[in-house]
């Protein structure tokens, strides 16, 4: 088969194998039988990056004194009230039903000693509302999801296809250009609707919980289709990371009642104030609060010198002893066997070392409520989306249920669309050809000895984590943009060393790094535009919110000549004026 060929037309084409790509595509066979639906991913669906996910989803359940309006209210108090509270009030009347149809299709969550569904407690909510299974909570729900995929026959799976290209004609997307990797064929996949679900971009930073294949792809795709990003300045840290790796100990260990201490063995959080309204926080709820504001308590208790030297930067300690050996293995085994493989230390009896570590966009592709990305045909969910529930700050746990939400949401509205969609235009194949031209000319550029794609992405990261790290200002993410521009011109004229077709990880790594180089700037630019600071944006040159000026989303767009362009949004606000965020109540 030639570069080029269109291999197959179907009517949905999900791109991602993860929580919200799956959701999409059950939503759309059991709603609409009769559409042909694919699954498009760079990895296998069980190695997506939803499976690494391990505290919990957050939805309420009635009977433990929860209700919807309090978790609303969490999330837009949260939210730093950037998000849009039409969406977040139907994001929480969903989330539990959505959890609860995933028990029924296979998830073991795990169950209090009467039978009913355990929740523990996680960070910025008032209510233990977050389900678990165990601490694998990603992995058994990703699993039950994909194995329900299988007993639909009109889901067709694409594994390890990485795409390159929206093919937009006509005014809406109609199919995508990928590379099928074990081959290195450039083929052609065209589709009614497509679907964005390929995760985050936590790769553009140099230390980070996500996983190499998070690489801002399905975000880079849709910003060079025209279709604008959306609150790409929200860089979410997470407080606990092991800081040789980067992988994640989980907020729930904090959650079953682990501490923070100071290399003086101090709870450090009980000085700061995390939006508790008492003057004195409670001690067993204070590791709880909001991940930015634990994240920025680490870097003043750095300056003040109160934390512990290491080869990879300075830590903080977690402290799990306590809890003992039986709720450690119960509650929390994943964290153990990280704990005992990567750094060699057993949390029944050691301090555990960590850092903040990036974790999570708040921004991505700018939907509607229901998944619409502002172009014909086009949708996106999970992380990849920025609808917007998660505003300047995500809750812990709240976006698992995101992903099930609004992937079954854009599922059922993609499908709603292709039911009446035109078919294909020709016109496609010569935006086709044009991509295989320039994806050989990419394989045929000679390498320099010099300055290969690697070399590149490590000064990329380096420039973000100096630019648009816990704390920013204005001259340091100007002249992070500045650095990020000379980077593009760099990239842009890398060569490929390894001139094979099958499994070309290269070139792989050199198509992702243009996707890396697009999402930076998008962050710096939008962090320059907005001059104040609001929950993960903190601005020292800026450092109050300002609801006058910024009570705003902000859009970025390629103008004509390509450059990006910023423009504001008002946010939606239903039934909560922007207010003081208060944790403890």
């Amino acid at each position: 088969m030639a570069d080029g060929e269109v291999v197959a037309d179907h009517d949905v084409l999900m791109i991602g194998g993860g929580l919200a790509g799956l959701r999409a595509a059950v939503a759309i066979a059991e709603t609409s039988a009769h559409l042909d639906v694919a699954v498009m991913s760079k990895v296998y669906p069980m190695r997506s990056h939803s499976v690494s996910a391990e505290g919990g989803a957050a939805g309420a359940i009635a009977d433990d004194d929860d209700t919807l309006d309090e978790h609303a209210y969490d999330t837009v108090s949260g939210s730093d009230w950037l998000g849009d509270q039409d969406a977040i009030e139907a994001f929480v009347a969903e989330a539990p039903r959505e959890l609860l149809q995933l028990e029924h299709w296979g998830c073991p969550w795990s169950r209090q000693p009467d039978g009913r569904i355990a929740v523990r407690a996680f960070g910025g909510m008032k209510k233990m509302r977050t389900w678990f299974a165990a601490d694998k909570t990603g992995f058994h729900m990703l699993h039950a999801l994909f194995q329900t995929t299988l007993k639909y026959r009109e889901v067709t799976r694409y594994d390890e296809w990485f795409v390159t290209r929206l093919l937009v004609d006509d005014g809406r997307v109609q199919g995508v250009v990928a590379i099928e990797l074990m081959t290195g064929r450039i083929q052609a996949v065209t589709a009614k609707a497509v679907v964005l679900a390929t995760g985050g971009c936590g790769k553009v930073f140099p230390f980070t919980t996500n996983a190499n294949i998070n690489t801002g792809d399905g975000m880079a795709l849709a910003l060079r289709a025209g279709a604008p990003l959306k609150d790409m300045e929200f860089v979410q840290y997470h407080p606990t990371g092991l800081p040789f790796t980067g992988i994640l100990i989980t907020e729930a260990a904090r959650a079953e009642g682990g501490w923070l201490v100071n290399a003086d063995g101090y709870r450090y959080l009980q000085d700061y104030d995390l939006g508790t309204p008492s003057p004195t926080p409670v001690l067993r709820s204070m590791e709880l609060g909001p991940r930015d504001r634990l994240s920025q308590a680490f870097v003043h208790e750095a300056e003040k010198g109160r934390t512990t030297a290491s080869p990879y930067g300075e830590v903080v300690h977690l402290d799990l002893r306590h809890l003992g050996e039986k709720l450690i293995d119960s509650k929390l085994p994943f964290v153990r066997e990280l704990c005992l493989k990567y750094e060699r230390i057993d949390p029944v009896h050691e301090l555990i070392p960590v850092r903040p570590v990036i974790h999570y966009m708040m921004g991505g592709v700018h939907t509607d409520i229901d998944g619409a990305a502002g172009l014909d045909g086009l949708y996106a969910a999970g992380e990849t989306a920025c609808v917007s529930i998660n505003g300047a700050n995500r809750l812990g746990s709240n976006s698992l249920p995101e992903c099930l939400v609004f992937g079954a949401r854009s599922g059922r509205a993609a499908a709603e669309y292709a039911g009446s969609a035109p078919p294909t235009t020709a016109a496609v194949q010569a935006q086709v050809d044009d991509e295989v031209r320039r994806l050989r000319a990419l394989l045929d550029r000679p390498a320099g000895d010099d300055d290969g794609v690697a070399r590149i992405r490590e000064e990329l990261q380096s420039t973000m984590e100096e630019a648009a790290g816990i704390y920013r200002t204005g001259p340091s993410m100007e002249k992070g943009a500045d650095a990020v521009q000379a980077l593009r011109e760099r990239a842009d004229a890398v060569g490929i060393r390894d001139t094979s077709r099958p499994f070309n990880t290269e070139l792989v790594a050199a198509l992702e790094l243009a996707n890396l180089v697009d999402i930076g700037e998008c962050i710096l630019l939008s962090g320059l535009a907005r001059e104040e600071s609001r929950g993960a944006h903190q601005r020292t040159d800026f450092p109050a919110r300002d609801d006058e000026h910024f009570l705003a989303h902000h859009l970025v767009r390629r103008a004509d000549d390509g450059s990006p362009r910023i423009e504001q949004l008002p946010v939606t606000i239903t039934r909560w004026p922007p207010g003081e965020r208060v944790y403890g109540r």
